[in-house]
């Protein structure tokens, strides 16, 4: 497990009367409201949905849950650290239990790899598969993985906003050996091309561009260090990804926070070039000391919240959108190939699916299926196979042009049926009642998080600066703040809930400055200048 020195929310009392607002009841969104109710402020976390958990959630298909966002755990230390923050413990709340298997990998009916938690059994495997040379190849890679992961984590991870110069710097000598060898100015693709010889091993580790919603021919090489994260573990949750929101819901509440669900943010309210507030989409105002923005910052940077605080985000141009998807929530039975609780389906046009997306934004001719088992064991899948219907959550990656394109049926049928033929002729078939799919485009994205055209990751990390051009905690309007995967650190459920943190201790920052600012009386009644006018992160 990956564990390092981090910056603890300290447990002195704060002021009951600062009131803070928390837009969006997502990973970030839960994060903060933890740790700043536990410190004793008064939260309130308004959300538009009926349920909170963000991107995370269940659809029903035929009588049956099924997880249709993210499916598994990584970085399982940010979890135990904000449960341990509030005074808990993560396994007493939730059991995570780890997937020996990290997926398996398909091209045909006869190219399959499976990679594990443990890297000597992905190297055994890989000799098998691709050659000794390979797997020595491989090992050297992993070795890379860590070390990137390494020149990362406390200044990138866990720390404010960086800068270029700064991140370079916050490791001292070694750590500026570790990120120059990173190649941070080398695409994914080419950096991967120089790793590996065998052209599935490259395809394999460049989709890791897409946990981040780019493409891997644009972007940055240290998206390596995400091999590193995965051999650190991934973890599923016994009921469901849907557990974990309700989980810190529950520690949330417990220590005085107030969710306010199916209630939207309809306007962010200023006053004297600060915010004061929230107007609810009822007509209803909460005022608010500080108010946390957890949506995607082209919301707010494209004045869906509100003229008056426009300008306090970047919001991202349409041509700079990550990915979307489009994905089926299923229950059916299959066949012909042995599936385990994570399977990748490659097709033979990488480059082209990639050209489809992100130069003539259209649903990919020849799409990577990612199909989630649901019912499967996590662990080796050496035990008692499911039978029966299945359910089943696939992936295929989708252009964010959800706002300004809707696909029509005929488009979204091809594509379909594109990735069930792949599915196929790796050897799978599947059999269920097409008309019980649960279907999910950009539009439907763009629907559920409005100003994003269906972007699920924010901004698409497409070269060496996209990793500094994300907006931080702290925007330049005082007592407004951002957190959620639009912003530094960036996309997924553990790196969201880690801005969480990030915005809760400049929360408590401005506020406690700003508390003793107004304690302290000058001649004249004139108190001291408040300390949110400071830089922003």
């Amino acid at each position: 497990m990956i564990r390092s020195d981090r910056k603890r929310i300290s447990h002195e009392p704060a002021p009951t009367s600062d009131r803070v607002i928390i837009v969006g009841a997502g990973m970030a969104g839960l994060s903060a409201a933890v740790l700043l109710a536990a410190r004793g402020l008064a939260v309130t976390v308004v959300e538009a949905a009926d349920h909170a958990g963000g991107k995370i959630r269940a659809v029903p298909v035929a009588g049956r849950p099924v997880d249709s966002g993210p499916t598994v755990v990584t970085m399982r230390w940010a979890f135990e650290e904000l449960f341990d923050d509030a005074g808990t413990r993560l396994d007493d709340h939730l059991t995570l239990r780890p997937a020996e298997i990290l997926a398996r990998h398909a091209w045909s009916r006869d190219e399959r790899l499976d990679l594990f938690a443990d890297p000597e059994r992905s190297a055994a495997a890989i000799a098998d598969f691709a050659g000794i040379a390979e797997a020595d190849r491989y090992r050297d890679f992993c070795d890379h993985a860590a070390r990137v992961y390494r020149s990362m984590e406390a200044p990138f991870i866990r720390g404010p906003r960086p800068t270029p110069i700064g991140l370079s710097l916050a490791g001292g000598l070694s750590g500026a050996r570790d990120l120059a060898a990173a190649q941070p100015f080398a695409t994914l693709w080419d950096a991967l091309g120089r790793r590996f010889r065998d052209p599935r091993l490259r395809q394999l580790y460049a989709r890791y561009a897409t946990y981040c919603g780019a493409s891997p021919f644009a972007a940055p090489a240290t998206l390596m260090l995400i091999a590193h994260v995965e051999q650190s573990g991934v973890w599923t949750i016994d009921g469901g990804m849907t557990r974990l929101p309700e989980a810190m819901t529950a520690v949330a509440a417990s220590h005085g926070a107030a969710f306010r669900f199916s209630t939207g943010a309809e306007t962010i309210l200023t006053d004297g070039g600060r915010t004061t507030g929230v107007r609810l989409d009822d007509g209803e105002t909460l005022r608010a000391d500080a108010v946390l923005f957890c949506g995607d910052v082209s919301a707010l940077g494209s004045g869906l919240l509100g003229e008056a605080v426009r300008g306090a985000a970047t919001a991202t141009a349409p041509g700079r959108r990550s990915l979307s998807a489009l994905t089926l929530s299923m229950v059916a039975e299959t066949d012909g190939f042995p599936l385990v609780r994570h399977n990748v389906f490659f097709g033979d046009d990488y480059r082209g699916e990639f050209e489809d997306l992100f130069r003539h934004r259209r649903l990919p001719h020849r799409p990577t299926v990612y199909l989630c088992a649901q019912d499967q064991d996590a662990g080796d899948g050496e035990g008692d196979r499911t039978t029966g219907p299945e359910r089943l959550f696939a992936i295929i990656n989708a252009p964010a042009t959800g706002d300004t394109e809707t696909f029509e049926d005929e488009e979204t049928q091809r594509c379909t049926e594109s990735a069930m033929a792949l599915m196929a002729r790796c050897g799978l078939t599947l059999a269920g009642n097409p008309a019980q799919r649960v279907v999910t485009s950009p539009a439907d994205f763009a629907r559920r998080f409005p100003g994003t055209g269906g972007a699920i990751y924010g901004p698409a990390g497409h070269g060496w600066k996209a990793a500094f051009e994300r907006n931080g905690a702290q925007t330049r309007l005082p007592g407004l703040y951002l957190a959620g995967g639009s912003v530094h650190p960036g996309p997924g459920i553990a790196m969201a809930a880690l801005s969480g943190r990030r915005a809760a201790e400049r929360i408590l920052t401005d506020l406690t400055s700003r508390n003793r600012s107004r304690r302290v009386a000058m001649p004249g009644g004139m108190s001291m200048r408040s300390a949110t006018t400071g830089p922003a992160d």
